[in-house]
């Protein structure tokens, strides 16, 4: 019935041709990503292996759901969800707001700043962007802060859940490549810190070149005049989000517990925490729950639907045939690897990044490998390029969760307008990793 569909008529690139036709013919129309890569996977193992090849499907699938580092990602997510709902984010903002004190530009970088403690906490991105909408920018426009850089250092700010360990993205992509996440953790914290502080940097010089842009508050000078004890209470909001971070890093670093392990170090330390300030309720614990199954249901079948598609399109032959097209390119190995990041930044416009990842990394990672590349390298690559799809119009999670808590007179066009310059920035810094492998890579050394 199909013979005008045999391999070894159209052969293993009209095989690829009609599996992206019908990849992005179906997500024009609106279907959701997990059903469309399901639907793509069936189309193939239908057409070119029959029911026979049903149960490579469950062993796919099978592989994911029994990973156990893959444990971890819904108990980050569960101790994010703890976080929202108790004071601990907001006591940690008050703190940065003492410590930082009153200069120019102060309260914006206090914002990174709790940027990377936040992220250093959970690794979760999209929670961050809502908890500093809703403590930090309503706080810049009484200030008087222009709106676009306001809003840029939030938007950049919680993006960086994608590289500051523990975060997600690095946790997946160690599943998905079948590398050391521990490895990815190492090498993510110098460009990570790296993109915070460029934030900073770009933060203090436009306050700098624009006085009116960051005018510095009445408020920091009635901070200045509190008396060293109630200071020292305030500043005291930095005690339970760094011994979290002691706790979960520290534990994975020491070489005392997995990443599942630290992360349910982490979860317990948030609900003791809540506890002993008397904010976990049975309430707190069931929303926490109840957003944590949500967000990691849409995560298992995006995650099921794409190991499945990969999975049948390796078994047909379409993975060696990619890494002979790539590897056969008459370019320099570097121009590979960039023209894979370019693909992440094309797809990120467009894709929500786990179906980036469980679609591309299974097959870039061979490639990788082939062309002598650092896979942890290239790890560190994907993940700042998810960092600029995180920001970057028309898809930009990160504009849609702000939008979702910024005051009604704040426009998503505004918000794409903010993040420029920030985007600009990502894309420096991963030109210089990109460039320079050693930034991320000394570490391991």
């Amino acid at each position: 019935m199909f013979d005008f569909l045999s391999l070894d008529v159209i052969g293993l690139g009209g095989m690829t041709i009609i599996a992206l036709v019908l990849l992005f013919g179906l997500m024009l129309t609106g279907m959701a990503l997990s059903w469309v890569t399901m639907t793509v996977a069936a189309v193939l193992l239908l057409v070119w292996i029959g029911p026979k090849g049903i149960s490579l499907i469950s062993l796919k699938v099978y592989g994911l759901s029994t990973a156990y580092v893959f444990v971890s990602i819904p108990i980050f997510i569960f101790m994010a969800s703890l976080m929202e709902r108790t004071s601990i984010a907001k006591d940690l903002f008050a703190a940065m707001q003492v410590i930082s004190g009153n200069f120019r530009g102060g309260t914006a970088v206090q914002t990174v700043l709790v940027s990377v403690v936040l992220a250093a906490m959970s690794g979760i991105m999209g929670g961050e962007v809502v908890l500093l909408g809703l403590l930090a920018l309503p706080q810049m426009i009484k200030l008087g802060y222009n709106r676009g850089l306001s809003i840029g250092t939030i938007c950049a700010g919680g993006s960086l859940g994608t590289m500051i360990p523990p975060s997600i993205v690095l946790i997946l992509f160690g599943l998905a490549a079948n590398i050391s996440v521990g490895d990815l953790f190492k090498a993510a914290i110098t460009p990570g810190l790296l993109l915070a502080a460029s934030y900073i940097t770009y933060i203090l010089i436009m306050a700098n070149l624009k006085p009116h842009w960051a005018p510095t508050s009445s408020e920091d000078a009635e901070l200045s005049k509190l008396s060293f004890r109630e200071k020292a209470k305030i500043a005291s909001g930095m005690i339970v989000p760094l011994l979290i971070i002691t706790a979960v890093l520290g534990s994975i670093y020491g070489g005392v517990a997995s990443i599942t392990e630290s992360a349910s170090i982490g979860a317990f330390s948030v609900m003791l925490f809540a506890a002993l300030r008397r904010e976990l309720s049975f309430k707190v614990v069931t929303e926490s729950l109840r957003q944590t199954i949500t967000s990691i249901g849409a995560l298992i079948w995006l995650g099921l639907g794409a190991n499945a598609l990969v999975g049948i399109y390796t078994r047909l032959g379409g993975t060696a045939y990619l890494g002979e097209l790539f590897t056969g390119l008459p370019f320099e190995p570097i121009v590979i690897v960039m023209i894979m990041v370019g693909i992440f930044l094309l797809m990120g416009m467009f894709l929500d990044w786990v179906g980036i990842l469980l679609l591309t990394i299974p097959i870039f990672i061979p490639i990788v490998k082939d062309l002598g590349f650092d896979p942890v390298w290239f790890g560190i690559l994907f993940s700042i390029s998810i960092q600029v799809a995180f920001l970057s119009p028309p898809f930009g999670p990160a504009t849609f969760y702000l939008k979702s808590v910024a005051p009604p007179d704040v426009t998503l066009e505004e918000i794409y307008k903010s993040t420029l310059p920030f985007v600009c920035i990502q894309i420096t810094v991963l030109g210089l990793v990109l460039a320079f492998p050693q930034i991320a890579l000394w570490i391991l050394d």
